[in-house]
């Protein structure tokens, strides 16, 4: 059974891609950060350590085009409490670091062409799920506190971000899921970015589940378009416990 719907996925991922691929192509024949197609490579993990609390980590490789080019490594850790069954708080810290030969993000300035950034980031973030119908929906509300190192001159930055997220089961097997992110700016121009996404996802097991997506990052007077296939790893560790 699980080889069928496997064979279902890869069917339906590859004729997504290539559709994708064969229109986005000639929109993007020029090298530049804009005007090229990307690609994000992510993990995403939960394990649940008791019934309140839980750690959270994550890497993600993102690129200027499908493999070649890298743009950003960004990692991240925190640890959630669980106030109740639909909501939870994170306090964590990111690790990321920006090549700047293409600007797919705010200028910053000090930063010369081609000069990596380093960024150490702190955040705070409270989570609400619940379901419409069908659908299940979280919101994510998030404060960050930004160190970064262009140059010769540090800098301290701060914003915040919320995000919608839909996720609708198309069977035991797949599903889809989208969101919506903006990022606002606690200093000079409030408007930082807007992320829309939509994705195919399918469920390895009880644990895993894989998702192939399209990104569409907005910023003042740029987008970027980018492919995104992320593993999310959730995992129960009480119940490993418990079985030993």
């Amino acid at each position: 059974m699980k080889i069928k719907y496997l064979r279902q996925f890869y069917k339906v991922t590859a004729s997504l891609l290539v559709v994708g691929l064969g229109l986005i192509q000639p929109m993007y024949s020029q090298d530049t950060g804009e005007k090229t197609l990307g690609a994000w490579y992510m993990y995403f993990g939960t394990h649940r350590l008791s019934q309140r609390w839980s750690l959270h980590n994550e890497a993600q490789f993102r690129y200027y085009d499908l493999g070649t080019n890298f743009n950003q490594v960004l990692l991240r850790a925190g640890m959630n409490y669980h106030a109740t069954n639909n909501s939870l708080i994170t306090l964590g810290f990111a690790y990321i670091d920006t090549d700047t030969s293409f600007s797919d993000f705010e200028s910053t300035p000090g930063a010369e062409q081609g000069q990596n950034i380093p960024e150490r980031r702190i955040f705070e973030q409270f989570i609400k799920k619940q379901r419409w119908g069908s659908l299940a929906a979280e919101h994510r509300f998030r404060l960050e506190q930004r160190f970064l190192t262009p140059g010769d001159t540090p800098k301290t930055e701060h914003r915040t971000r919320y995000r919608i997220q839909l996720t609708k089961p198309l069977n035991e097997r797949f599903f889809i899921n989208a969101y919506n992110e903006l990022f606002v700016n606690l200093q000079d121009d409030w408007f930082g970015q807007n992320r829309a996404y939509a994705a195919l996802g399918v469920y390895l097991n009880q644990a895993f589940n894989f998702q192939m997506g399209y990104l569409r990052n907005d910023f003042n007077g740029a987008t970027f378009h980018r492919l995104q296939l992320a593993v999310f790893w959730n995992a129960d560790l009480r119940t490993q416990k418990s079985s030993n």
